[in-house]
């Protein structure tokens, strides 16, 4: 029998997009009894819930051109992590094997399944795969063929707005780290490790899961042949940017050992000089500085220092392993931040810092 997996929809007002989900779930070529779609409706403050229009629109298709379509919805917005937390436990309840953590604004190719279980069950050393994520309606374009990120926890996509012809991607090679809007997951890993952590809210979740599993000896890794199109709008929302700062220092905190983050300090602050720069410039200063509130609080500390000492406890992998994924430049390919400083001044930088850096991380 082929494994169970469940494929969990994040809602947040779905209206707009629900429709090319469900089309797209109906020509799904995985046998549909051995899937689920589990919908977590997650309350818009200014649309409200989604549960009635799927009550109405969507469940009636349950285990008929959809496979065994489950909604939960949740009283407040959870956030991402703990949304999709929620999906993964009533699949962890009823006995699934995989997870397919699926984006609110995107869908997948009708042959997108296979390849991600393939390579799954053919190497038990991966614990993540994600699906090669193109553009939409630009479908020769790369929205993420496996996310990038910085040494210092900047994260972005990666080869973003390349063509996908001029990529050679394989099956199963490694990855900087899984987009969580696109990713299948073991739940056997959830069940041991832990689901997504919730006290990051938004943003950097499925980066600190890639590394949680890459700490313990696990791979991250592309199945180009699954193919998720993904209406991608990178949104200026000024709340996202507090939540990015925030939690990637929380991410460096956790994971990284001591002398790496006494080793990166200097190059770290010459990156907050530039990030206060941006933050002015750009008009994202008051959450920029609310992140540092956040870190000069000593509560707040006394947190993640509890959550680095669990993950310092059952890492069996050293910072330079888990740093080998790492990249030495911030590559949006967005122009809407693309920013020539970064590009001319901060990305040469931080390349010959990093070059250095890695000679001398030997623990």
């Amino acid at each position: 029998m082929p494994p169970k997996v469940a494929i969990i929809y994040l809602s947040f007002h779905c209206e707009p997009y629900i429709d090319d989900v469900v089309s797209a779930l109906k020509k799904i070529t995985y046998p549909k009894d051995r899937l689920a779609f589990i919908i977590v409706d997650n309350p818009h403050p200014d649309y409200g819930s989604s549960v009635r229009y799927l009550q109405e629109n969507i469940l009636p298709m349950s285990g008929k051109d959809l496979p065994q379509t489950v909604i939960l919805p949740q009283e407040k917005n959870l956030g991402f992590a703990a949304g999709n937390n929620a999906g993964v436990k009533w699949a962890l309840e009823n006995g699934f094997d995989y997870v397919y953590f699926h984006n609110n604004d995107g869908f997948l190719t009708s042959g997108a399944i296979e390849p991600l279980v393939k390579i799954m069950e053919g190497n038990r050393e991966v614990g993540v795969v994600q699906s090669l994520m193109l553009m939409y309606p630009e479908t020769e374009l790369v929205n993420s063929a496996g996310n990038s990120y910085n040494y210092l926890g900047v994260a972005f996509c990666g080869n973003f707005r390349f063509k996908r012809g001029a990529l050679n991607l394989k099956a199963g090679e490694e990855i900087g780290y899984a987009s969580g809007a696109a990713m299948l997951a073991r739940c056997e890993l959830l069940k041991h490790y832990g689901n997504w952590d919730e006290d990051f809210f938004l943003y950097h979740e499925d980066l600190e899961y890639s590394l949680r599993l890459r700490s313990v000896g696990y791979k991250i890794v592309l199945a180009p042949d699954s193919i998720f199109y993904h209406k991608y709008n990178f949104s200026r929302n000024k709340d996202k940017f507090y939540y990015i700062e925030r939690n990637r220092w929380g991410l460096m905190l956790m994971y990284y050992k001591w002398q790496t983050l006494l080793l990166l300090f200097p190059i770290g602050l010459a990156l907050e000089i530039g990030m206060m720069i941006f933050a002015y410039r750009d008009g994202w200063i008051k959450e920029k500085i609310s992140a540092y509130k956040y870190w000069f609080n000593i509560k707040n500390y006394k947190f993640w220092l509890a959550k680095r000492r669990h993950i310092q406890g059952v890492r069996m992998t050293t910072d330079k392993f888990l740093l080998s994924r790492a990249v030495a430049t911030v590559n949006f390919n967005e122009k809407s931040i693309d920013n020539p400083i970064l590009k001319f001044v901060g990305n040469p930088l931080m390349a010959a810092y990093w070059w250095v850096a890695k000679i001398i991380i030997v623990w």
